[in-house]
């Protein structure tokens, strides 16, 4: 084919470039946006019967942008699509044609007689100029129209899919932002500076926090005065809890009823309607679990075993098993576990922690005392000729700066146990370039003079990969039994604090009274915090400290908590007592899934040893006794089987394909028991906790499971 015939392709390339840089690129996407603002912008700005609905879903989405560069773009890019569609379409008439014009004589010579029947597709007589036209104009509009379709579809599915999934996250999140807005409020702030600093921390209390900030963002930079500001905060959320609380909470304000009052009867309510969502989405984990037992252990199981008995019967069915195994099934368990994190990730509060320098770093014109000897003294009562003060200070400025800068990479190898305790990924920093190291060295082991040596190779992949996961699992069970540990004694500290408060101690007398008792793994880490304030530190950057070393959702809730209403009023009685409550019921909630989510976790585990036993059974039982490839029974034409070369009369069938690999069956089990343990685990993980990590463990030991299975029960892998 002559090389002026992929013009039309790179073309369409060509236009296709700009509309898939401009989501990655901030200069490709300021060029898309005029140029389709240029050509749509006018026709984009009219009104219709959708305009209305749409401007609603960008706003709850919370898209960057404005509903007529939106709708120019959705424009521009269904117009490229359009032409690239129809340029594709032309190509795939013309693939579509030569292959429809090759000869059936090649289709059976080329082709196993499986094939045989694709001869009755072939042989196209040669077009008219006139029908290949209209047959070209015909398929490349279809594909060109279906593609601009497509692509108008999804610009506007996708603000109302951010906007639905914005709105569960807000409502996950409310209970918690009510208590925080609740137990500020306590403390005797203004209203306006609490809005101001739950919008500052969204990283903790995710979407709500987002959504403040528009209320935030008109009274600061618009001038509206608060009432109006949270009434047009209601109108577009894209949430109907938030929205009502919105609207109640404007007409609180508005009255002048009693904050406080209102507030907590918002926050005893919302409690509920925490439980109320937990319930609602454990029905919905446990119809999951019973889904994936069903679809994905049974299901497959099922289906490998109704090939295998097809390969029996009527023909060799190892390739549609590999498709399967290698294909389909991960394939079909990534997909489930990514919906799966969909539904558990109801309250993103990833956040990145900085850390707070320590009081003695900030101590500077720190001089030695009088009785200190001089360091240019000399022993005959003179001095030496001392530097300059500028000196000094230059070299002094020099040396802190180098300890600043290489500070964090003391911090990580400094203490790598510490490290690895509180960031378990920085574990596989380490154990994922020796895994490589590993393979790379015991490869050549595996090369034969006919090639790679699956079975060896596999040998090496798997001990890696429980390496791998394996010294990740115990690191993140470290950590997360840490936090569990923090967690756990969260809600004894408040009150503890809140009680001592009560009595009339300040806040840094409260820290030094607690630090005394015995709070199990928080008794540490107050210590630092009460050595930070001897050294000179603040309660609020002690705390800040203290946060930044644990690192847990619930301490950085605490310490934002108690630092702001800190500012607000030395009475922080009420406000410890709000939070312990918070964390109590936050404590509870996770108690009561776990206890429910462990029976399906357990139900994953009996589904994969009887996924495991099945597998073993046929490679054990099954697979070895059916005859080798060359000793089937070749069947003649009145239907009659002769015997085999061991004399003994084949079953009907196998002849016909020279009989069955059973060394390559053995292995695709292998396989199958390998990917299986390995994507039940996380799923499981995922189930049971709702992280993924946690699944880590349980990848661990069902995949050392079915090796160690498969080792011990069949030698020939």
């Amino acid at each position: 084919m002559a090389w002026t015939s992929w013009i039309p392709l790179v073309l369409a390339i060509f236009i296709v470039l700009p509309v898939l840089l401009a989501p990655v690129s901030v200069h490709a996407d300021r060029v898309v946006s005029r140029f389709a603002l240029l050509i749509f912008g006018t026709y984009a700005n009219r009104k219709g019967r959708n305009k209305a609905i749409r401007k609603k879903q960008l706003r709850a989405a919370h898209m960057p942008t404005t509903y007529r560069t939106y709708s120019a773009k959705t424009m521009l890019y269904s117009a490229v699509f359009a032409v690239a569609g129809t340029i594709m379409g032309m190509y795939v008439i013309w693939f579509g044609l030569v292959l429809l014009a090759i000869d059936a004589e090649t289709i059976r010579q080329t082709f196993p007689p499986e094939l045989h029947f694709l001869t009755d597709f072939v042989g196209l007589p040669s077009l008219t100029v006139i029908e290949l036209f209209g047959l070209m104009v015909v398929t490349s509009l279809t594909l060109g129209v279906a593609f601009a379709g497509a692509t108008y579809w999804l610009r506007w599915w996708y603000p109302q899919y951010v906007a639905d999934e914005r709105e569960r996250r807000i409502e996950a999140s409310l209970p918690r932002t009510i208590a925080f807005i609740y137990a500020l409020s306590r403390s005797g702030m203004e209203f306006p500076k609490v809005l101001r600093i739950l919008a500052e921390n969204d990283g903790i209390y995710g979407e709500s926090a987002n959504e403040v900030r528009v209320a935030v963002r008109n009274m600061d930079m618009f001038g509206q005065d608060m009432i109006t500001a949270i009434q047009t905060m209601a109108r577009r959320s894209p949430s109907s809890q938030f929205k009502e609380f919105s609207e109640n909470l404007a007409s609180v304000l508005q009255s002048g009823r009693s904050l406080s009052t209102f507030l907590e009867q918002q926050y005893r309510d919302f409690q509920e309607e925490a439980e109320s969502q937990q319930e609602k989405l454990l029905d919905l984990l446990a119809t999951l679990a019973e889904a994936y037992v069903t679809v994905l252990v049974a299901g497959p199981l099922f289906l490998i075993t109704i090939l295998v008995v097809m390969g029996i019967a009527v023909g060799n069915t190892l390739e549609p098993l590999r498709v399967f195994v290698y294909v389909i099934l991960p394939a079909s368990n990534l997909a489930f576990l990514v919906y799966l994190l969909s539904v558990t990730d109801t309250l993103s509060t990833q956040r990145g922690y900085e850390d707070v320098d320590a009081p003695v770093d900030g101590l500077a014109g720190v001089r030695l005392s009088d009785g200190a000897a001089a360091s240019n003294a000399q022993t005959d009562g003179g001095y030496e000729q001392a530097e300059s003060s500028a000196d000094r200070t230059a070299a002094n400025r020099n040396r802190l700066e180098a300890y600043r800068r290489f500070r964090w990479l003391r911090g990580k190898l400094g203490n790598p146990a510490r490290t690895v305790i509180e960031r378990p990924v920085t574990v596989l920093w380490v154990t994922l370039p020796v895994a490589l190291l590993i393979v790379a060295f015991r490869l050549p082991q595996s090369l034969t003079a006919t090639g790679l040596d699956i079975r060896s190779f596999d040998d090496v992949l798997i001990q890696t990969l429980l390496f791998v996961v394996g010294t990740f699992a115990i690191a993140f069970e470290v950590h997360r039994r840490r936090a569990e540990a923090i967690e756990s004694a969260v809600p004894d500290l408040l009150d503890r604090l809140a009680s001592v408060n009560e009595a009339g101690m300040t806040v840094v007398e409260s820290i030094e009274r607690v630090r005394r008792s015995e709070l199990g793994a928080l008794d540490v880490e107050l210590e630092r915090v009460w050595a930070d304030i001897r050294w000179g530190a603040d309660v609020e950057t002690a705390l800040k400290r203290f946060e930044s070393r644990l690192r847990t959702s619930i301490i950085s809730r605490v310490v934002t908590l108690t630092t702001q209403a800190m500012n607000a009023s030395g009475d922080l009685a009420s406000v410890l007592r709000i939070a312990a409550g918070q964390a109590k019921s936050d404590r509870r909630l996770k108690r009561a899934r776990r206890q429910e989510m462990l029976t399906y976790m357990a139900v994953v585990y009996i589904a994969f040893f009887v996924f495991l036993f099945i597998i073993v059974v046929l490679s054990t039982v099954l697979i070895p006794n059916l005859p080798d490839s060359g000793t089937g029974t070749v069947i003649n034409g009145t239907g009659a089987g002769q015997s085999g070369a061991s004399g003994v009369p084949a079953v009907g069938g196998i002849g016909a394909t020279g009989g069955i690999d059973k060394a390559e069956y053995t292995l695709v089990f292998f396989h199958t028991t390998v990917l299986q343990g390995l994507l039940s685990g996380f799923i499981a993980g995922q189930l049971s906790s709702g992280d993924v990590r946690t699944g880590a463990k349980h990848a661990a030991i069902l995949v050392a499971l079915a090796y160690a299975c498969f080792l011990l029960l069949i030698p020939g892998p």
